[in-house]
């Protein structure tokens, strides 16, 4: 498998050492930018159109412009394009705010475009989490949006690997099951399938909003409700969902260990792995 990280700036390919921002690019200095991860798959992006989709809503939340679709499939077309076909990877687009001043105040440079493309090794079958004692802001002004400011998702995700996890679990700010940090999460209570609501402040993830349509056409029902955050302690079975991870079941929660896959998630899994298969871009 190539290590190689295959990156465009602003209309170049450059180097993984060659420098290519500005220094006082607002995403740098404040975080003020918006991203998004996608699947490849035999050199295609999984579901572009939602990413894009998604993509705009966190920008219009920002108050930043829609994305320049050319400009962006320009970045898009070169890195999948700079080597060997991916056969199955990450791409991750970044805007951000652009050179500004050194403040929250924007400037009037315009945007920074950066496209990233690498091979990654798929996920394991499955997974350990942990809970972490910070929480999600039901009531922030980039609630539910996929901004890059992340360094609470590195913190918390540091906590949960010195506890044996590899993903970290959020409440929000009213106790309530939230997500991970780069990840959403479904469990199994009394035998029905649940997902915490978007109204928690968890990001609506595409793989999220894919697997609820997956599972419910071939009769798996799932429940978007409101849950407290202590029902990791009881819940039967566990899964998480991202892009590149897809379904990856949960064999443990704090150390609590869980049947991993449980029979719900086996079938949501393969529900999942056949209909995303018949379609790259639902």
């Amino acid at each position: 498998m190539s290590n190689e990280v295959r990156i465009w700036v602003n209309g170049s390919l450059v180097g993984e050492d060659q420098p290519a921002l500005a220094a006082l690019d607002h995403g740098i200095t404040v975080g003020d930018g918006a991203f998004e991860t996608c699947k490849i798959v035999d050199g295609e992006v999984f579901a572009a159109d939602r990413h894009l989709a998604r993509m705009d809503r966190t920008l219009a939340g920002l108050g930043l412009p829609s994305v320049d679709r050319a400009r962006l499939q320009q970045g898009i077309g070169a890195v999948l394009a700079a080597g060997e076909q991916i056969p199955f990877g990450r791409l991750r687009y970044t805007i951000t705010g652009g050179p500004g001043p050194l403040g929250s105040d924007r400037g009037d440079q315009g945007q920074t475009y950066i496209v990233t493309a690498t091979e990654v090794t798929p996920f394991a079958d499955s997974t350990a989490v942990a809970t972490v004692p910070w929480t999600r802001n039901s009531r922030a002004a980039t609630a539910g949006l996929k901004t890059t400011s992340y360094a609470e998702n590195v913190i918390a995700l540091a906590h949960a690997k010195s506890k044996g996890g590899s993903e970290a679990l959020f409440a929000n700010d009213r106790d309530e099951l939230c997500e991970g940090t780069g990840s959403n999460i479904f469990v199994v209570v009394d035998g029905v399938l649940r997902t915490p609501p978007l109204e928690s402040a968890c990001l609506a993830g595409i793989t999220r909003e894919l697997t609820i349509e997956y599972a419910r056409e071939v009769g798996i029902d799932i429940v978007e409700e409101t849950m407290p955050f202590t029902v990791l302690e009881s819940a039967e079975e566990a899964f998480l969902t991202s892009s590149t991870r897809d379904v990856q079941p949960v064999h443990a929660i704090d150390g609590r260990q869980l049947g991993a896959p449980g029979p719900i998630t086996t079938r949501v899994r393969e529900a999942f792995a056949k209909a995303s298969a018949s379609d790259l871009n639902p």
